[in-house]
C-alpha cells in the first residue's frame, strides 16, 4: 500500500494532462478501440446533454486519513486542498435556490474539513430532500474528535454512504490498508446502534463496493444479498443498499493498471462491456460537481481530470442553473467506465 498520494510522490500521473494524454492516445489513437465520442454518436447521443439537475455534489477537500490504492481523487493525509468557509457560503446560496433534490458531500474524507460540521448544520436548514455524506467509515474511529460523528449524522438526518470493498478482512485491507476492515466494522456497528441501516429506519446507510483488481463489478443485486448475509451473520451489521461502482481509469487506479500491465486489457474490457442503454442515465446528465475551490464540473471524475464544464458559468459564485443546463457534457475515454455492463454512478448501477 502507498503511504503518499501521487501528487506527494511527484508522480507524472498526478497531472491531469498526463492522464488525458494516456486516455486519448495509444489504442484509441491507433484506432484499435473507438473513442467514446464516436461510440455514443452511433446511437445519436453525441453531444451528450444534461437533463434536469437532481444532484449537487460538493467535494469539500482532498484530505483523507487513508491512501486507498484505487482512489480516483488521489486523496490522502498529505493533500491540503480544503474548501474554505467563504466557498461553502457560496455553495449554501446555491443549495437554497437550486432545483436539485440531493446534496452529496464528498472528499477525501469530508469530515476532515475543519468547517464540515458548520457546513452540514447550515446546509441541513435548506431542507434538501436527500442529504448525503460519503464517509470512509474509518474516520469515525480515527481520532476522539470524530467519535461522535454517528450522533452528529443522526441529529441532522444525514444519509450515510460508505465504501466497503468486501465483507472479508483480507480483501478490504488489501485495497484500503491494514486495519481498515476492523475499524469499518466497528463504525458500522456504531451506526447501527443509532438506528442507521435498520430495516424500517429512515436513517439511511448504504455501502459502496468497487473491485480490488482490473475487472468489472458483478451483479449488484446478487452482491448485495451476499454482503447482507455475511455482515449480518458475522457481525450483526445491517444496511439498506449496496452500490456497485466500476473503477474508472483515473489517478491511482490508472497508475495501478499501468504498473500491473493491465491498462490495455482493462480498456478493452470496458469497451466490450459498453451498454448503449446506460448512456442516457449516466450521472453527468443530472449532476453538477463542485470542487473544493468552487469550480464546476459535469461529474466527480471530470473534476479529477480538471475538465471544467463547457459553459460560460464555470464557478459556484456565478452559478446559474438555466445557463448551465444549456451545455454539452465534456467526455473522454474514462466515460466507458460509467456505461459498461449495468452502468455505474455514485448511486450504483444505472441500467
Amino acid at each position: 500500500m502507498a503511504t503518499k498520494s501521487l501528487k506527494a510522490q511527484g508522480d507524472e500521473l498526478a497531472v491531469s494532462n498526463k492522464q488525458l494524454e494516456i486516455l486519448n492516445g495509444g489504442i484509441f489513437a491507433d484506432g484499435e478501440l473507438p473513442y467514446f465520442k464516436d461510440k455514443i454518436d452511433q446511437i445519436g447521443q453525441f453531444p451528450l446533454r444534461p437533463k434536469k439537475l437532481e444532484v449537487l455534489q460538493i467535494n469539500v477537500g482532498y484530505m483523507c486519513n487513508q491512501v486507498c490504492e484505487h482512489c480516483h481523487v488521489d486523496a490522502g493525509p498529505d493533500r491540503k486542498e480544503i474548501m474554505t468557509r467563504e466557498t461553502m457560503r457560496q455553495c449554501l446560496e446555491v443549495i437554497k435556490n437550486t432545483g436539485a433534490h440531493t446534496l452529496d458531500l464528498t472528499g477525501g474524507a469530508p469530515e476532515m474539513n475543519p468547517d464540515f460540521r458548520w457546513f452540514v448544520e447550515e446546509a441541513a436548514k435548506a431542507g434538501i430532500q436527500d442529504f448525503i455524506v460519503r464517509s470512509n467509515l474509518t474516520i469515525i474511529r480515527a481520532n476522539k474528535k470524530y467519535y461522535d460523528l454517528p450522533d452528529f449524522f443522526k441529529k441532522h438526518n444525514v444519509h450515510v454512504i460508505s465504501s466497503m470493498p468486501h465483507w472479508t478482512r483480507g480483501k478490504t485491507d488489501k485495497q484500503r490498508g491494514d486495519g481498515v476492515f476492523d475499524k469499518s466494522i466497528k463504525a458500522l456497528q456504531e451506526l447501527n446502534e443509532r438506528g442507521y441501516g435498520m430495516p424500517e429506519s429512515d436513517l439511511r446507510l448504504d455501502l459502496v463496493y468497487n473491485p480490488s483488481g482490473a475487472y468489472l463489478p458483478g451483479d449488484q443485486a446478487a452482491m448485495e444479498k451476499d454482503f447482507k448475509k455475511a455482515l449480518k451473520e458475522d457481525f450483526g451489521i445491517q444496511f439498506h443498499n449496496l452500490f456497485a461502482i466500476t473503477n474508472l481509469p483515473i489517478a491511482r487506479f490508472l497508475d495501478y493498471l499501468i504498473a500491473s500491465e493491465n491498462y490495455e486489457d482493462y480498456m478493452y474490457a470496458l469497451v466490450e462491456a459498453y451498454n448503449p442503454s446506460a448512456v442516457a442515465h449516466v450521472m453527468c446528465t443530472n449532476t453538477i460537481s463542485v470542487s473544493w475551490d468552487g469550480w464546476l464540473y459535469d461529474c466527480d471524475f471530470n473534476q479529477m481530470l480538471d475538465l471544467k464544464v463547457a459553459s460560460k458559468i464555470k464557478h459556484i459564485k456565478d452559478y446559474n442553473e438555466d445557463i448551465l443546463n444549456d451545455r454539452n457534457i465534456i467526455i473522454s475515454q474514462h466515460c466507458y467506465g460509467c456505461t459498461a455492463g449495468a452502468g455505474s454512478s455514485c448511486q450504483g448501477t444505472v441500467a
